[in-house]
Parts: structure tokens; C-alpha cells; sequence
């Protein structure tokens, strides 16, 4: 039986070796051009976000870290909230296209793209429990499943959902500022204290979804917090 591209659907062409005729072609889930589309986040990166270093001007680099970041440092209210965010790849046209197709057309099976690299990464974190960002009652019944716990199920993980969404409009509509000063965006339902959480979200864009999750964890007792992100924006 033929393997196909869960994205485009061709059949996947592998070179057959002795491990794959002894215990069977390995489960390839994206053919070679498909692929090769995905940009892994190489190179220098910012210390708390990811975001590579070589695409911003020097102006926007604050020692090891990104301008977005600096200015999350240097506000009292967030500073130190969440520890870092860890991302696999930089979210070009291919893997948005991708992602809508996983998020909003309800195409569940691509979570096992990635499956293999999750894992791999949230097997070198140390954490206590696994938060996945929720989603508000309408979008998850919308989407009929939350993107991030998807991502960590087909990685092997199991997922905590101690935090709730309060403020149901999508902040992407928001400015920066704008999503800086809701005052209240999750509201934590699960008992963290003393507690290192690593939440799990699907795109690190301005993190401000981040550190509202985080500042909530932190004022529920939480003793860390970092992130991991499929991609970062």
C-alpha cells in the first residue's frame, strides 16, 4: 500500500532499506517537495522567543534578544512571567497555508506532520504539566477541536487543561497595545502552585497570548513557565 502526502496527496517515493524491509516502511507524512517548503529556525535566535536574529536590523537586537522581547523585559508587569518560547519552524506562506488547512477547515490529520518533531522537542523540556492555550467555548465549538492539544496528542504527550479563556474576541484583530492591556484573558481552573509549566500553542506572533497565559499561572502559584510554539511568526 502506497503512502501519500497528507497535505498534496502524492504517493511518497522511499528508498527501500534492510530496517524498512525488516520492520516496514517508516510513516513518512509529507512527500519531499512538500517538505522541503517547511523552514526550520536555524542559525542565531532571539534567547526568550526564537525569532531568528539575521532577519532583524541591528537597531532591533538587544544583546541576545529581539526588540518584541526588550520590550516585554523592561515592563514590571511582564517581565519574567514566561521564561522563554521554543519554536521548530518560521511560519512562511507554506506552513500558514497549511495551518489554515489544520485549524479552520478542520483537516485534524495534519497534526501528524509534525508529530515526530513535537515530540522530539518536548522530550528535551523539563516541565510538570503540559498546557495547551485554550480556545473560547464558541471558537472550539466552531473548530471542533483545540490546534494545540492536537499537536501534543499525535506527539504522545498528555495535555492539562488548567487554563479558560475569558476574553472571547480573537486578538488578532487586535493591535499590540491593544492586546497588552486586557485586563483579564485566561483564568486558571487547574491547582499550578509550585508547578513548571510549559504551555503549547501553535504560532508565537507578538506572544502577547503567551504572557497573558503565563501572568495568570504565575499569579496562581506557578513556579515557571515556558512556552513551545510549532511555529514562529
Amino acid at each position: 500500500m502506497n503512502n501519500h502526502c497528507l497535505y498534496c496527496d502524492a504517493v511518497i517515493q522511499e528508498q527501500m532499506t534492510w530496517r524498512k524491509f525488516l520492520f516496514g516502511a517508516s510513516d513518512q507524512k509529507l512527500c519531499e517537495t512538500c517538505k522541503g517548503k517547511l523552514a526550520v529556525i536555524t542559525g542565531l535566535t532571539c534567547r526568550k522567543c526564537s525569532r531568528p536574529l539575521a532577519e532583524l536590523a541591528s537597531e532591533y537586537i538587544h544583546e541576545d534578544i529581539c526588540h518584541d522581547c526588550f520590550r516585554w523585559e523592561v515592563d514590571a508587569k511582564w517581565a519574567g512571567n514566561l521564561e522563554n518560547n521554543a519554536s521548530i519552524y518560521q511560519y512562511n506562506d507554506f506552513l500558514k497555508e497549511l495551518m489554515a488547512r489544520y485549524k479552520y477547515r478542520g483537516d485534524y490529520v495534519l497534526a501528524k506532520v509534525f508529530s515526530e518533531e513535537v515530540r522530539n522537542t518536548l522530550s528535551e523540556a523539563s516541565f510538570d504539566l503540559l498546557v495547551p492555550i485554550p480556545l473560547s467555548k464558541e471558537r472550539l465549538l466552531e473548530r471542533g477541536f483545540n490546534q494545540a492539544t492536537g499537536l501534543a496528542v499525535e506527539a504522545g504527550f498528555e495535555t492539562v487543561d488548567a487554563l479558560v479563556r475569558v476574553h472571547g474576541e480573537k486578538q488578532s484583530k487586535k493591535s499590540r497595545e491593544e492586546r497588552i492591556h486586557l485586563k483579564q484573558v485566561f483564568k486558571v481552573t487547574e491547582p499550578v502552585l509550585d508547578k513548571r509549566i510549559l504551555l503549547i500553542d501553535d504560532i508565537y506572533t507578538t506572544g502577547s497570548t503567551l504572557q497573558h497565559a503565563a501572568k495568570a499561572l504565575v499569579e496562581s502559584g506557578a513556579k515557571s513557565i515556558s512556552s513551545f510554539t510549532l511555529a514562529r511568526g
